[in-house]
């Protein structure tokens, strides 16, 4: 019986092609994010206020908010309905997305002078509108979420960024969002250091209980340092004894843990953990985990190996199948 089927107890999808999903397999939102694209807020706002989980409704908003063109309609959205925290949460969201999009993922040192501008502007509209929203709404953790990426993305300083993150996981000590946010913050790229960033993923993972998502951060880091180095160092470091190790616990105690429940953006953690047990050589974890996701492609983290995403995915699933 392969492990899969051992940890799972569900046989694995076979034949399927891969496929980069904006909606990440997740149908309503594929439902919501063509509601976006319409300027539909009559139908979008009471679909999105109906979710009560509030990291899923994060998620949702998030996803959401990288949907091309909203900005224009938002912007009446919010002049018509000024009591509606909903709709200006979302535009908040929008001008973040629509800021990295004028920043574009260049290096900085090849960022123009009129994409810094546009950057800068648009998170200062972000930064107003959401600071009013977590005025407004204070047991709301996704002002938080989107307030740490708006202060990543402005570099507001250490200082804004913990104040930001405390205050989204006193509302959800769990959101994997904030997470993944604080995780970021604390990369040598944004100032700060491998050692503060594995010290991070490691704490959160073994403060969560089993079978939690919180492991998906030891992957992200292990990822985050693997970027950070020079070519031959880079494979050397993934596939040491100590890296192996530590990706085998953090996928054995998350996403292969028994008592594993998939949260709404679970296809982002897999993808994650696929890719990096997939450099590192786990290949029977990572066949399992790429089992689990079926023809499911997420952008992130493929698009650290350039080229193609989809075809990034196939081919390390491919080489991590059973012979």
């Amino acid at each position: 019986m392969s492990l899969f089927r051992r940890l799972t107890g569900r046989k694995a999808p076979r034949g399927l092609p891969p496929v980069l999903d904006p909606a990440q397999g997740d149908e309503e939102l594929r439902r919501l994010r063509a509601l976006a694209d319409a300027g539909d807020w009559a139908a979008l706002g009471p679909a999105l206020a109906a979710v009560p989980d509030q990291s899923e409704q994060t998620w949702l908003l998030n996803r959401i908010s990288d949907v091309e063109g909203t900005e224009e309609w938002l912007a009446k959205a919010v002049a018509e309905r000024p009591d509606d925290s909903l709709v200006l949460l979302l535009s908040g969201a929008r001008h973040i997305a629509w800021g990295w999009e004028a920043r574009t993922g260049s290096l900085a040192k090849h960022v123009t002078q009129d994409q810094w501008q546009l950057f800068g502007e648009r998170l200062e509209v972000a930064e107003e509108q959401l600071l009013e929203v977590a005025e407004r709404e204070p047991g709301w953790v996704a002002p938080w979420y989107f307030l740490q990426l708006g202060a990543l993305g402005a570099s507001l300083g250490r200082t804004v960024a913990t104040t930001r993150f405390d205050a989204a996981v006193r509302r959800d000590p769990g959101h994997l969002a904030s997470h993944r946010a604080r995780l970021q913050q604390l990369c040598a790229k944004w100032g700060g250091s491998h050692e503060e960033m594995h010290a991070f993923a490691r704490t959160a993972m073994l403060g969560a209980p089993e079978g939690g998502p919180l492991g998906e951060l030891v992957a992200l880091a292990h990822l985050e340092h693997w970027l950070d180095l020079p070519d031959g160092e880079d494979h050397a470091y993934l596939t040491g004894p100590a890296v192996r190790a530590s990706l085998r616990e953090a996928a054995l105690r998350s996403v292969l843990h028994p008592a594993y429940r998939p949260q709404r953006d679970w296809r982002a953690t897999h993808n994650a953990f696929a890719m990096v047990l997939s450099l590192a050589d786990e290949r029977e974890l990572a066949h399992a985990v790429f089992a689990a996701l079926g023809d499911v492609v997420t952008a992130s983290p493929w698009y650290y190996l350039g080229g193609d995403e989809a075809e990034n995915f196939r081919a390390h699933r491919d080489r991590c199948a059973p012979r």
